[in-house]
């Protein structure tokens, strides 16, 4: 397959850390592009779920992830390219600070900048700092000489002149200051377990609305709009090809406001193997539709518990799926909502699905974060044992085994060294692991063709 090169006007919002308000000023700006008849495609650099629920809103356009260790840094350009087609520009939201990311900076908002050739503006928090501001942001600057900002928000002053004490020295020494924004309090999203709270939960278009008045009135957009259009031409390459196998296949996918973390560009991996994609939800929907295999996602369950565990005619509907040995494949929140409970943060206990032989609770200490490498411990719905993966998992919820041995999925190996996750028994695989199918399309392909199987050997 050939090189490709596109013209794609970009820029990537970063922070120089987490919490300046990222993701608020990237909604307010896409928004703003929006209403000047722009066609904006937003990204979100790393594995967040969340986040790209806010630029979705804002753009009315559907956002994807641009991350490195879960689908590969050569296929980041593809990704990007092909996500921007019919677009005016693209705005990146980064992940952390500039240079976070997983070990050597893998998947960090510097290195997908770099992969794509784009334009950063960094947005640092004022808020209780002077000139020391500026010291900070100069940093950024110098850390690496090759690679610095396009240019500066400062973000929550406290008034002009806390704005021209900071500027002032960055101007001195060739840093644009692009946006001087006001401290704002209402422009706050409500955060949840170290992250943001869905847009599918709450509705965020009052935010955005005043997000995107606050960049209208502070930002230099024409200024901004030009650096974007000066992003180098970008070349990638086709390098996955997809065969329509499984014409005639319908697989359910959860989804609602418990059920809502998913990669779109995962899911279109299956649909461009001739999959159709079905959604359900399992708080709303009584019965399930009629579909081949199930793929049970990340989100909140335990915040819907009441709702969850009362609709048994789904439950029941499940497990006659399950008994039927039809593939059924869960991450997460999926998982949690599997076991035989989940006891919420205040301790009540609830019963749901219970095709896996565990008990779960919610804990108010993360339990495990971070890029793992995940090697099958038996030939699964997702990997044939000893094969690899590598996904990420974030989760705020212990597990406990009701029976020994347990039948564990996977071994993950972390920053913090290897553990047993998940389960898989027969047609049934679950874990906390989160991957992503673009990375990995004979995943989905080896889970497309067991649910194929069973469908021929059910007619």
């Amino acid at each position: 397959m050939g090189e490709t090169v596109r013209n794609i006007p970009r820029l990537v919002i970063a922070g120089t850390q987490s919490g300046v308000g990222k993701t608020t000023l990237t909604a307010g700006l896409i928004r703003i592009l929006r209403d000047r008849g722009l066609v904006v495609q937003p990204f979100k650099v790393g594995p967040d779920y969340i986040d790209p629920s806010f630029h979705s809103q804002a753009a009315g356009r559907q956002a994807h992830n641009l991350d490195s260790w879960l689908v590969g840094a050569e296929q980041i350009p593809e990704l990007f390219a092909a996500a921007c087609e019919g677009a005016d520009i693209a705005i990146i939201e980064g992940v952390m600070g500039l240079f976070d990311g997983g070990k050597g900076g893998r998947s960090s908002t510097a290195e997908i900048a770099q992969i794509l050739k784009a334009p950063v503006l960094l947005v640092h928090n004022c808020q209780s700092a002077g000139e020391s501001a500026a010291v900070s942001v100069l940093g950024f600057y110098h850390y690496q000489l090759d690679f610095a900002p396009a240019g500066v928000i400062l973000n929550r002053l406290g008034s002009a002149t806390h704005g021209e004490m900071i500027r002032s020295p960055l101007e001195e020494r060739g840093v644009r200051v692009l946006a001087e924004v006001p401290r704002k309090p209402q422009l706050g999203l409500e955060e949840r377990h170290l992250g943001l709270v869905p847009a599918a939960e709450e509705n965020p278009e009052p935010i955005i609305e005043e997000a995107a008045k606050v960049v209208e009135e502070h930002f230099q957009l024409d200024e901004i709009l030009n650096i974007a259009n000066q992003a180098e031409e970008l070349p990638y390459y086709s390098r996955v090809s997809f065969e329509k196998k499984f014409e005639g296949l319908k697989i359910g996918i959860a989804k609602d406001e418990a059920f809502s973390f998913e990669y779109p560009a995962s899911f279109e991996v299956l649909e461009k193997l001739g999959a159709q994609i079905i959604y359900f939800s399992p708080i709303h929907d009584r019965v399930l539709p009629k579909v081949d295999g199930l793929i049970f996602g990340g989100g909140f369950p335990e915040l819907f518990l009441p709702e969850l565990a009362s609709n048994l005619g789904l439950i029941e509907e499940i497990r006659d799926f399950h008994q039927k040995k039809k593939p059924i494949w869960a991450e997460c929140g999926g998982f949690l909502y599997l076991c035989e409970s989940l006891t919420d943060m205040k301790g009540k206990a609830f019963s749901l699905v219970g095709l896996i032989p565990a008990t779960t609770e919610m804990t108010s200490k993360l339990q495990a974060v971070g890029y793992v490498k995940a090697t099958g411990l038996s030939d699964s719905l997702l990997l044939e044992k000893g094969n690899t993966v590598q996904g990420h998992h974030f989760h705020f919820s212990k597990m406990k085994a009701l029976v020994a041995p347990f039948p564990w999925a996977f071994s993950l190996r972390g920053r913090k060294g290897e553990i047993q996750d998940g389960y898989h028994q027969e047609y049934l695989t679950a874990s906390y692991l989160h991957i992503h199918l673009l990375g990995n399309p004979k995943i989905g392909e080896r889970f497309l063709q067991i649910c194929k199987e069973r469908q021929e050997s059910l007619v």
